[in-house]
């Protein structure tokens, strides 16, 4: 299993994501956290874009919505991709995506068979764990953009077995409430690792490092 988890945007050692990926670095881009700001959706999905091709990546949008209930064809698109690279948003919105289209399903099995690289960050990366309980802090699991369900998702994709908090003790906008975040995870003995941001969770197999 390879992953590179950002706090926010690529981070200060995207090099990590490189040494990951290799292959041919195609990479397949999702935006569908911001399914419901589409000025900030046009904005991120070409900055992103412009900074993963500057890293080296051929990079292709895959927008999660048109494989809504086809999850067999989300399979096919993404063989055909090295790494997804998911952008920050909404967390609950992310999530419904993910679900809708399949995309849970198939990822879990690409990365066990080490098919393919997950990367992203913010709610890329806390989406990753066992649960967004906490995340309603910091996410309005209510806001529901035209053709998702309405019903919340509260479970994550289940590949890590600690929850992340981003943005910790960072200058972000989120900064401020993340620690209510880890007073819940501490409340409920659960376990997890905070990222500031710049930092990255790097996964390779059995070994996992912070970088900054």
């Amino acid at each position: 299993m390879r992953m590179y988890l950002s706090s926010f945007d690529v981070g200060a050692r995207p090099d990590h994501l490189v040494r990951l990926v290799g292959g041919q670095m195609r990479a397949a881009i999702i935006v569908n956290a911001l399914d419901h700001r589409e000025e900030a959706r046009t904005k991120w999905l070409q900055s992103q874009e412009t900074k993963l091709r500057a890293l080296g990546f051929a990079v292709q949008e895959l927008d999660l919505r048109q494989f809504f209930g086809a999850r067999d064809l989300l399979s096919e698109a993404l063989r055909q991709f090295d790494v997804v690279w998911v952008n920050g948003g909404n967390a609950f919105i992310l999530r419904r995506a993910m679900r809708q289209s399949g995309f849970d399903v198939v990822i879990a099995d690409l990365l066990e068979r080490d098919r393919i690289v997950y990367s992203g960050f913010s709610a890329a990366a806390v989406i990753a764990s066992s649960t967004l309980r906490a995340l309603d802090r910091v996410s309005d699991p209510a806001e529901i953009p035209p053709g998702y369900d309405s019903a919340v998702v509260w479970d994550g994709l289940r590949l890590l077995p600690f929850s992340l908090v981003v943005h910790f003790e960072s200058d972000h906008p989120e900064s401020a409430v993340v620690g209510e975040e880890v007073e819940f995870y501490e409340r409920n003995q659960m376990p997890y690792r905070t990222l500031r941001d710049g930092e990255a969770l790097v996964i390779d197999g059995m070994r996992n490092e912070i970088v900054s």
